[in-house]
C-alpha cells in the first residue's frame, strides 16, 4: 500500500498579507519572498495523510531555516549571473550586511531619541505635580491652622 503525506506551508504576516508556498512539498526547497510590511509572521505546516488502506505511524521530517536580509540572498546565483569573482561577491554581501546594520543603528538611535524625549516629558510633568501637590498640601496647612484659630478664638479656648 502506497501512503501519500502532502504538506502544504503557509506564511502570514500580522497585517493579514498571505505568501502561500507550494502544495506537497517534498525534499529541500528554498523559496523566498518579498514581505509588504515590517512584521510578525507565522508559519504553519499542514500534513495531510492520504492513502487506500491502513498505515502504521507515518512519518515526515520538516527543518526548517529562515534568512532575513542579505543573508537570504541566494548568492551564488549571483555570482554566476553578474560573472563576479569570490571576492567580489564576498564584498558585496559583506556591503550589504554593513547596510543593513547602519539602518538597525539608524532606527535604534531614532528609538533612543524618542524614548528620551518621552523620558524628559514624563519627568517634567512630575516634577510639576510635585509642585502643585506640595503647594496644596502647604494651602490646606495654611488655611487648617488659620481656620482653628479662628474657630477656638470663637470659642473663646485661646
Amino acid at each position: 500500500m502506497e501512503q501519500l503525506v502532502v504538506v502544504t506551508a503557509t506564511i502570514k504576516d500580522a497585517v493579514g498579507n498571505d505568501y502561500s508556498l507550494p502544495r506537497d512539498v517534498v525534499g529541500e526547497n528554498r523559496y523566498a519572498f518579498t514581505s509588504h510590511a515590517d512584521s510578525a509572521f507565522d508559519v504553519c505546516f499542514q500534513n495531510i495523510l492520504t492513502s487506500s488502506g491502513s498505515v502504521i505511524n507515518p512519518t515526515r521530517h520538516i527543518e526548517l531555516d529562515i534568512d532575513i536580509g542579505a543573508d537570504a540572498k541566494d548568492w551564488s546565483a549571483i555570482q554566476a549571473g553578474e560573472k563576479l569573482k569570490p571576492v567580489e561577491t564576498e564584498l558585496r554581501r559583506i556591503e550589504e550586511l554593513v547596510g543593513e546594520i547602519v539602518g538597525e543603528m539608524e532606527y535604534l538611535r531614532a528609538r533612543e531619541q524618542k524614548l528620551r524625549d518621552t523620558n524628559e516629558s514624563t519627568n517634567e510633568r512630575v516634577k510639576w505635580f510635585a509642585f502643585g501637590t506640595m503647594g496644596m498640601l502647604i494651602g490646606l496647612g495654611v488655611w487648617q491652622v488659620v481656620y482653628l484659630r479662628a474657630y477656638f478664638r470663637s470659642k473663646h479656648l485661646i
